[in-house]
């Protein structure tokens, strides 16, 4: 009665009124930020997959690019390396291919810059890839089941190329065959032995009938200037120069030797240049350890072939 009297029931009913818009409208606003919220994130999925798309759209126009491009963007079909009993098994196969009068190519390619006109005739669009495979022993017969390009432990030094009824595959180039030295040479360490073929049916067993293997006191790197670095490099470079006459000492009858078929020397590129004229062929390689686990891993190394399928 008495809010009648003073007005209050109104004001307390407009009061309840205006709470409850106000309530009503609080509960929109928050539906409306969780639909922006919605919003907000759907977009960046959306965004998300439209990145994705034009990513997956510039790399098949690459691809369409490259197929239907420079031939230098071709691909080999298949690369791998194989040794020992797979080497052997490889060329076995394709020694046993009959192709028939003047069905198979072989050819020796020396440098990229050697293909022989029989290989580029026969290779067409794909002679790229055999220049990118170079130096190798190349392959391929007139049906077009065999193309494939072999880098041998031993590059091939000319290029020359024919065909023939059957592939002409010289093993001397991808297996240790005959009787020879090998030598690991770094500018610590010298290993070498002497090897023979052996008589492992699989054909991975090599027979090492000599070995010789020692480490020299060489200076590590220095990290001082001036007068002293210099000094310092020039006593290590006056070991350096030991262990190679060292190393020289013990390959010299090697080369002398005319019961081997082939002396191989193999280590730091550095060092090589110095014992070059005494080896019939030279590689670089980069194992390390002691002398002889480090000759096993430089020989096994070696004596891999690099296949490219074409």
């Amino acid at each position: 009665m008495l809010d009648e009297l003073l007005g209050r029931a109104e004001l307390k009913s407009r009061i309840e009124e205006l709470e409850e818009t106000n309530h009503h409208l609080e509960r929109q606003l928050e539906a409306e930020r969780e639909r922006r919220a919605e919003a907000t994130a759907a977009k960046q999925d959306a965004e998300e997959r439209i990145n994705r798309l034009e990513d997956r759209i510039e790399e098949l126009e690459d691809r369409v690019e490259r197929a239907s491009g420079d031939d230098s963007e071709r691909e080999f079909r298949r690369v791998h390396d194989a040794r020992g009993a797979r080497t052997r098994d490889l060329l076995d196969r394709l020694s046993a291919i009959e192709a028939g009068n003047e069905g198979a190519l072989t050819a020796m390619v020396a440098s990229e810059d050697a293909v022989p006109e029989p290989v580029a005739d026969h290779f067409g669009d794909a002679t790229p890839l055999v220049r990118r495979a170079a130096p190798a022993v190349v392959v391929a017969d007139d049906s077009g089941m065999i193309s494939a390009a072999l880098r041998p432990p031993i590059e091939p030094a000319e290029t020359t190329a024919s065909w023939d009824a059957t592939f002409e595959l010289p093993r001397h180039r991808f297996l240790p065959t005959g009787r020879f030295g090998f030598a690991l040479v770094r500018s610590d360490l010298f290993a070498v032995g002497v090897y023979g073929e052996g008589t492992d049916p699989d054909g991975d067993d090599v027979e090492r009938t000599d070995y010789e293997g020692f480490e020299s006191d060489v200076k590590s790197a220095h990290s001082k200037g001036g007068f002293s670095q210099g000094r310092f490099e020039r006593r290590r470079d006056d070991q350096i120069d030991e262990h190679l006459d060292a190393a020289r000492d013990a390959l010299e009858p090697l080369a002398a030797d005319a019961d081997l078929d082939r002396l191989i020397v193999v280590g730091e590129r550095s060092v090589l240049g110095d014992l070059r004229d005494l080896a019939d062929v030279t590689d670089v390689s980069d194992a390390t350890g002691d002398p002889e686990p480090a000759l096993a891993a430089a020989f096994a190394d070696f004596w891999t072939t690099r296949v490219y399928a074409i």
